[in-house]
């Protein structure tokens, strides 16, 4: 795919420093966004109905709704110079034409959106179209965000990123048992290792997250009148449908996995494990997971049973090998959860579930094309048309830009639908804030430690997110604000 070059180049400090500002002036919007979501959640714009300024209300029990008020014009003020300085920095550092068309729009519509705030405070609610000036905010937020993508592609972007023929995995010789490894000769030692290796066949490093977003659905559901017992169940059963997944991906793809450094030593790979075996053990996982499912309730248990057939056929068969867009439609399997958790607690699929649901959709590219990138040779060696072996390292870099806005857009209208407050919305902007970040320093450095990192930022910004969300749903019963 053709790669635009920079019409205006420009020393790398400079660049950085631009990057800088847009990264900033684009984290500003989303604090402004989610400070507005929390105004209307908690009513607090009745508090001021003044403009510029806020009057002090005779009421002393609005004292906190008159501080949101106040925090909400200030960091109006904040970011309306951020916008400004965006704008006169790219005419004075000769930026493309997109970028400076985009920023411009940007700009006229947050004077625009100041107008309507004006008028909703002076005026009332009722004068204005409702979910006008939230609207008019994500465009923004959206307008600045393309301005970094487009402006990060011309500058760090090079035309000739894309794997024609990786290099072969280098063969590592060994002696094999069944054509795969060594066994020990104790006993013991190959019992413990068998049993290892079936439970690395459940994938264990996905559980500790998927139970996360399941017991945030729960959390959002009931509250603090969460029983243990429907904790327990709900968990049990997704620990229980994740390894039934993972077993059938490990059956699936070791041919596959034989020609990745990163797969060459799975059980299946290395004939360690039976074929036959392995799929008993994942059609026994499948049952034991449905059974504890049904014991709450049969949606919970559809949805499970959904949650595998998707993970292990949908993606496995017919998407990953397929199509470049297959972290992007599969992130529905990493979504499911949500709405189990969700089900378990009310045996249905509520607004906030599917909130929750789409905020997990949304981050999934942006996490999972950091490891793509960082293993691209490896995905080339399987046959596997992931984005940055497809559409270039380039590409994929920018995408990841606008999957973390997408993600960030997401989580205000999480904050908004599900009620969540103080302790929720500093949590998304904080590391927010470090997840955007190290994607813009992905561009700079085009490193394989890069992509590593931010990979793992994007791993601590989903778990801390849904942390504050039990927190704030389990302990903090009503917004902070």
């Amino acid at each position: 795919m053709a790669v635009a070059t920079d019409p205006f180049p420009r020393p790398i400090r400079t660049r950085r420093r631009f990057s800088a500002l847009l990264a900033a002036t684009a984290l500003g919007v989303y604090l402004l966004l989610i400070i507005g979501a929390t105004t209307s959640i908690t009513n607090a714009a009745t508090a001021c109905s003044t403009w510029p300024a806020c009057h002090t209300p005779v009421d002393p029990l609005s004292q906190t709704d008159l501080a949101i008020a106040w925090g909400h014009r200030l960091a109006a003020v904040l970011v309306g110079a951020l916008v400004a300085a965006s704008v006169v920095t790219a005419m004075l550092g000769a930026a493309s034409s997109r970028v400076m068309a985009v920023l411009v729009v940007g700009a006229v519509l947050y004077v625009v959106q100041v107008g309507v705030g004006a008028a909703t405070a002076t005026l009332g609610p009722a004068a204005i179209v409702p979910g006008l000036h939230l609207t008019l905010g994500v465009v923004i937020f959206t307008t600045v965000v393309l301005a970094l993508a487009w402006d990060l592609e011309l500058a760090t972007g090079s035309e000739d990123d894309i794997i024609e023929t990786p290099e072969p995995i280098d063969p590592e010789p060994s002696a094999t048992a069944g054509g795969g490894r060594t066994l020990p000769s104790s006993r013991l030692a190959r019992t413990r290792l068998t049993a290892f290796a079936y439970f690395k066949m459940m994938k264990p490093r996905l559980m500790w997250l998927l139970c996360l977003v399941a017991a945030a659905g729960m959390a959002l559901a009931a509250g603090p009148a969460l029983d243990r017992y429907t904790i327990v169940a709900t968990l049990g059963g997704g620990v229980l449908a994740i390894g039934a997944s993972g077993t059938f991906n490990h059956v699936l793809e070791r041919d596959v996995d034989q020609r990745m450094s990163r797969t060459a030593d799975r059980p299946l790979a290395t004939d360690l494990i039976p074929v036959r075996n392995a799929l008993l053990f994942g059609l026994f996982l499948t049952a034991a997971s449905l059974t504890v499912f049904l014991t709450i309730n049969a949606l919970a248990a559809a949805l499970g049973l959904a949650a595998i057939i998707f993970y292990s056929v949908v993606y496995t068969l017919l998407l990953k090998p397929n199509t470049v867009q297959n972290t992007v439609i599969g992130g529905a399997a990493g979504a499911l959860p949500a709405l189990i958790g969700w089900a378990a607690v009310t045996n249905e699929i509520g607004l906030p579930g599917l909130a929750l649901a789409g905020v997990i959709f949304l981050w999934t590219p942006a996490h999972f094309y950091n490891l793509a990138l960082a293993y691209k040779d490896d995905y080339a060696r399987g046959g596997f048309p992931m984005m940055p072996v497809v559409r270039g390292e380039t590409e994929t870099r920018k995408h990841i830009v606008y999957y973390i806005a997408a993600t960030l857009a997401g989580t205000v209208a999480l904050a908004w639908i599900a009620n969540l407050g103080a302790l929720y919305a500093a949590t998304v902007l904080v590391f927010g804030g470090i997840f955007l970040w190290s994607a813009v320093g992905l561009h700079f450095e085009q490193t394989e430690a890069a992509a590593f990192r931010s990979f793992h930022a994007s791993n601590a910004f989903l778990g801390a997110v849904l942390v504050a969300i039990l927190v704030d749903a389990l302990v903090l019963t009503t917004p902070v604000f």
